[in-house]
C-alpha cells in the first residue's frame, strides 16, 4: 500500500463517520472540524496499530534517533543535553510502547471528542514532536558528512546518502516513508492541529466526560498489554518485515541484486562552484564533457540520478553473515539444502575483567661445553621464575544464559540427527564467542553480523530461526520455543 491510497482510504472512512456524526447522531457543531477529527483520530489510530504489533521496531528506530541527537548536541553549546539521549536510549522500549499507546489513546479521543481542549493541545504537542524527527531525518539530507547539523552555513546541496536516519518509522515496517514525505506529511498534519487549538470548543463530542474516561482509561490498559504481549512473550503476530516465516531469502536477495543491477544512471546533478547554481546533465553529455566537470574547483558532483529500480532495495540486500575474521558464510543460509538451526542474539550486554595469576615457568640455559657438529645441543634446567600472566574472564547476563540454555535440547536433537547448528551474535569478539560456548555448552558454528540486521530478522533477543534452501521456515520467540518433536514433525520432513 502506498501512502496516498492510505490517505484516500482514511478519509473515506472519515468522511462517512463524518456524516453518521452529522446526520445520524446529529452532534457535529461544524462539518469541517468533525471531518478533521475523524480523519486525525483514525490516521492515529491506523499509524499507531502498525506500531503496536512490532514496539521493538519502533524502540530501535528511538535508539537511532536518540544516538545521532547524542552525536548533533555533543559538539554545540547545548551539550549539557547530550547526556540525557543515552539515558533515552537504555529506556527505547518503554518510550516506544508510552508513545505508540499514547498515540492510539489520542485518536480515540479525537473521535470521542473527549476533553476537547486537553485533546487538541496533546495532538498539537505530539504531532510537533513527529515533526521535529521527520524534519531532522530529512534535514540531514543537507548536511555534508563531518559537518554538524547545526552549522547551518555549511549545509550544502541535498544528497540521500547524507542522512544518519534513512526513515522515520511512522508506520512502522508497514509502509516505508521517504524523509522528504514524512515531513510533509506531518507538516500538513499541523494545520488541523492549530485548528483544533483554535477551536477546540467546536469539536463534537459522542459521550459525556464519564463514559469517555471508562473508553480512553480502558483501551489504554489494553493497549499496553497489547503491546507487551508482542515482544515479551512472542514475536509479532503479523510480520511486516522481509523475513518473515516462508521467505525465501536466497531469491529475495538475486531479485533485488538483479533489479539494481539493472539501475541505470541518466543524469548528474551537478553544482557549479562559480555560481552556486546546481544543473542536471544528461549522462551522454557528462560522458562527453567528463574532463569539463571533472575540474573540482570549479563543479561538484552532488549525486547520480538513476532510473527506478523495479524491486525496492531492503534489508535481504544487507543479509550478510561472517565468521570473526570476516570470512562470509552467508551461503551456510542462502544455499544449503540442510536444515540449519540458527541461533541469534542481535546484541548482548556483558562485562569482563582481567584476572591475573602467577605461574611457574622454567628457565632452560644452552649447555655450551659440548663440541660443535658432534651431537644437538643439550637443554639444560637453571631455574624457576614465577610469570605473571592475565586471562580475561566474561561475565554473563545471567538470564540471558538461561534463555540459550533453554533452546540447548532442540539444539542438542537437531545436531544428534545431522541437522546443522549455528549462533550468530552481534557485536563480540572470537574470544566471548569461545567463552559463551562454553558457558552454554551449545555446540556449533559460533558466527557473527550487523545487530541492525539481526534485529530486523527477529525481535525476541536470543531467538531461534530455523533455514533450510535460502528460506526461513520458522523463528519462535525465546518464550515460544515448541519441543524437538513438535519441531520434527512440522518441518523436517
Amino acid at each position: 500500500m502506498s501512502i496516498t491510497s492510505l490517505v484516500l482510504n482514511i478519509g473515506i472512512v472519515a468522511a462517512i463517520l463524518t456524516l453518521a456524526i452529522a446526520f445520524l447522531l446529529k452532534l457535529h457543531k461544524s462539518y469541517l472540524m468533525t471531518f478533521f477529527q475523524s480523519f486525525c483520530g483514525v490516521l492515529f489510530i491506523f499509524s499507531g496499530w502498525v506500531k503496536a504489533i512490532d514496539p521493538m521496531g519502533t524502540a530501535f528506530k528511538m535508539e537511532q534517533y536518540f544516538g545521532e541527537f547524542e552525536s548533533v548536541f555533543s559538539q554545540t553549546w547545548f551539550s549539557f543535553i547530550a547526556p540525557v539521549f543515552p539515558m533515552l536510549s537504555s529506556v527505547s522500549i518503554l518510550f516506544s510502547v508510552s508513545m505508540i499507546v499514547f498515540e492510539i489513546v489520542l485518536g480515540v479521543m479525537l473521535l470521542l471528542g473527549y476533553k476537547p481542549k486537553l485533546t487538541a493541545w496533546l495532538f498539537f504537542g505530539l504531532v510537533v514532536f513527529f515533526t521535529i524527527l521527520t524534519g531532522f531525518t530529512y534535514m540531514t539530507g543537507y548536511v555534508p558528512a563531518g559537518v554538524n547539523f547545526f552549522d547551518f552555513g555549511n549545509w550544502g546541496a541535498y544528497k540521500a546518502s547524507n542522512m544518519k536516519v534513512t526513515d522515520c518509522g511512522c508506520f512502522g515496517d508497514f509502509i516505508k516513508l521517504e524523509p522528504r514525505i514524512s515531513f510533509f506529511k506531518d507538516l500538513a498534519l499541523l494545520l488541523p492541529s492549530i485548528y483544533f487549538v483554535e477551536r477546540s470548543k467546536l469539536m463534537h463530542q459522542l459521550l459525556d466526560n464519564k463514559k469517555s474516561s471508562w473508553i480512553v482509561f480502558g483501551s489504554t490498559a489494553v493497549l499496553i498489554g497489547y503491546c507487551l504481549y508482542n515482544f515479551v512473550w512472542t514475536e509479532p503476530h503479523i510480520d511486516f518485515r522481509p523475513f518473515k516465516n516462508g521467505a525465501n531469502i536466497a531469491a529475495q536477495r538475486k531479485a533485488e541484486d538483479d533489479a539494481q543491477a539493472a539501475v541505470k544512471i541518466t543524469a548528474f546533478s551537478i553544482k557549479d562552484l562559480t555560481s552556486g547554481k546546481v544543473i542536471e546533465v544528461p549522462y551522454d553529455q557528462y560522458m562527453k564533457e567528463a574532463e569539463k566537470y571533472g575540474d573540482d574547483k570549479k563543479w561538484e558532483v552532488l549525486e547520480q540520478i538513476k532510473t527506478e529500480a523495479s524491486i525496492p532495495r531492503t534489508k535481504v540486500s544487507e543479509f550478510e553473515i561472517t565468521d570473526f575474521d570476516g570470512v562470509d558464510f552467508t551461503d551456510m543460509f542462502l544455499a544449503n539444502p540442510k536444515n540449519n538451526f540458527m541461533v541469534l542474539s542481535p546484541k548482548v550486554k556483558f562485562e569482563t575483567e582481567s584476572i591475573k595469576s602467577i605461574v611457574q615457568d622454567s628457565v632452560f640455559v644452552v649447555d655450551t661445553t659440548q663440541i660443535s657438529g658432534q651431537n644437538p645441543p643439550k637443554k639444560k634446567f637453571l631455574k624457576l621464575m614465577n610469570k605473571e600472566v592475565s586471562k580475561t574472564d566474561f561475565i554473563w547476563p545471567t538470564s540471558f544464559i538461561s534463555d540459550l540454555k533453554s533452546m540447548k535440547p532442540i539444539l542438542d536433537n537437531a545436531l544428534a540427527e545431522g541437522n546443522e547448528v549455528s549462533v550468530v551474535i552481534g557485536g563480540i569478539s572470537k574470544e566471548a564467542a569461545d567463552d559463551l560456548a562454553l558457558e552454554t555448552g551449545i555446540k556449533g558454528t559460533y558466527l557473527t553480523a550487523d545487530d541492525i540486521l539481526l534485529k530486523t530478522v527477529i525481535r525476541s533477543n536470543p531467538g531461534l530461526v530455523l533455514w533450510k534452501n535460502g528460506t526461513i521456515l520458522q523463528k519462535w520467540h525465546k518464550n515460544q520455543l515448541p519441543a524437538y518433536e513438535s519441531i520434527k514433525s512440522t518441518f523436517l520432513k
